[in-house]
């Protein structure tokens, strides 16, 4: 089942059942989650994820299991339990030991993680990133869920919306030296200027992967500026942790959170309007997409123009010079279609 979706204001929000341009829903009723069958022999993709265990990355898991199933890969999923920069780093050094053909990654810190990376593509292993880039590494693709322009705009827009286009918000962001968080913020703050001079970003604080602190610093922003009017959740653990503050504070109705959280996280505070809208993307297509990737490097398969994944992903597109597979453009979830879906 596919929908419609469109990231700038107009987006009409219950619209959108599936995400990007590219892909159709993952409904309650469809069954993605199988593990892989392949064999001991088969390609092995290993992802690694900022941090295991949480809604967000367990949906890219499930959507690399239903990849691998179909693709006769085998699916590896290892991450720490903390967004943690050395551990990321240590459990792709173990990777590298195990002989794996691809490591796909979402870097913690692009930065720090470059050297590893080098280490890999130097064992003779095919490097690349999937929701967070590492530029300056020796990946040899990213697959991009949403551009940052599109994302920024989209928060921005959304906050806008629940504001009335004016006052200040302060946003909430995950790790400090995440690559995708920090040029969603850039696009934030200077789309926020050009498009919306009545409203100004406040401040901007770091959470880390943890939704009881960023409960906890929500509530510090409040409280610190009190005629705050909105809270952005930058991240699948910030945007629950910002509604919850205002929840628990008694502010529904006088500030207003949007975010980036999956569906299911976002849903009992879509309904009772501690968040007002969530900003994401088919995150188990996301999940497939970057598995897709991994087989497609392992034999050695250069990427066209548009690729046709599968059928909900008939036109992926690939920018040569940026080494990118983009997904395609956000998806607004409200209180409609929340429940639409099953991660």
């Amino acid at each position: 089942m596919r929908y419609s979706r469109r990231w700038m204001s107009t987006v009409i929000a219950t619209a959108s059942a599936g995400a990007l341009v590219l892909t159709g829903c993952s409904k309650k009723d469809e069954n993605t989650s199988g593990a892989s069958t392949a064999s001991s022999g088969a390609v092995k993709v290993a992802f690694v994820p900022k941090v295991q265990g949480i809604p967000y990355f367990e949906a890219m898991n499930t959507g690399g299991k239903a990849a691998a199933k179909k693709l006769g890969i085998q699916w590896i999923y290892q991450g720490a339990t903390t967004g943690d920069a050395a551990a990321q780093a240590d459990i792709v050094k173990s990777l590298i030991q195990q002989k794996v053909d691809v490591i796909a990654v979402a870097p913690n810190d692009p930065d720090s993680l470059a050297p590893v990376l080098k280490l890999a593509k130097q064992a003779g292993i095919k490097v690349m990133t999937t929701d967070t880039d590492a530029p300056n590494s020796a990946r040899q693709v990213f697959v991009n869920q949403a551009t940052a322009e599109g994302i920024g705009r989209a928060l921005t827009d959304q906050i806008a919306k629940a504001t009335g286009g004016e006052g200040e918000y302060a946003i909430v962001s995950c790790g400090q030296t995440a690559a995708n968080l920090n040029s969603w913020i850039a696009e934030q703050k200077s789309y926020t200027a050009s498009k919306y001079p009545k409203l100004k970003i406040a401040d901007i604080v770091y959470a880390g992967e943890d939704q009881a602190q960023a409960v906890t610093m929500a509530k510090s922003l409040m409280s610190a500026h009190p005629n705050l009017k909105g809270l952005v959740g930058e991240c699948t653990t910030s945007a629950p942790g910002v509604a919850q503050a205002v929840k628990e504070a008694g502010k529904i109705g006088k500030v207003f959170t949007v975010g980036v959280g999956t569906p299911t996280s976002m849903k009992p505070f879509l309904n009772d309007g501690s968040s007002s809208a969530s900003v994401l993307w088919d995150v188990q297509n996301l999940g497939y997409l970057t598995a897709w990737a991994g087989a497609q490097l392992a034999a050695d398969k250069s990427f066209q123009v548009s690729n046709k994944v599968n059928a909900s992903m008939p036109a992926v597109t690939y920018t040569a010079d940026q080494k990118m597979l983009l997904l395609g453009e956000p998806l607004i979830i409200t209180k409609a279609n929340a429940g639409e879906f099953d991660y």
